[in-house]
């Protein structure tokens, strides 16, 4: 499928890189292909990786999951759904508070409001300027 795993890792641990298998789907996967997750990546026989590639059929994994997931964002912007919405704003989707935190989402800090004395005087003379042009 792509993906370099590495020989030293348990078989536990490396099949958590790939994408769509995760530490509960890593369990059912290795039981399906009755393997021993304690057992390193180096040390798998031709038999047990060929068990492997066919019980990871039964998953849906990589490619075809972030297509899955990237269609049906796509699915909720297009109907213009609240978490749509949310997606198109690159705001938090799922509820969280966005007062403070969220800053993943957002971005870094910009400050609103508090100017200094020689940056709120230039803002006025700028307006003089531009209200004497018009003049």
């Amino acid at each position: 499928m792509g993906i370099d795993i590495p020989d030293q890792e348990r078989v536990e641990v490396a099949f958590t890189r790939i994408y769509g298998i995760g530490k509960k789907n890593v369990l059912k996967l290795l039981s399906l292909a009755d393997i021993d997750p304690n057992k390193r990546v180096s040390k798998l026989s031709k038999v047990e990786l060929s068990a492997l590639i066919k019980a990871l059929e039964d998953f849906e994994v990589e490619g075809n999951l972030r297509k899955k997931i990237s269609d049906n964002i796509a699915r909720l912007k297009a109907i213009r759904s609240y978490r749509g919405i949310r997606h198109i704003l690159n705001l938090p989707v799922h509820g969280q508070r966005t007062r403070t935190n969220a800053r993943t989402r957002r971005g870094g800090k910009k400050t609103v409001g508090a100017l200094t004395k020689e940056m709120w005087s230039k803002i006025e003379s700028q307006q003089r300027e531009a209200i004497t042009k018009t003049s």
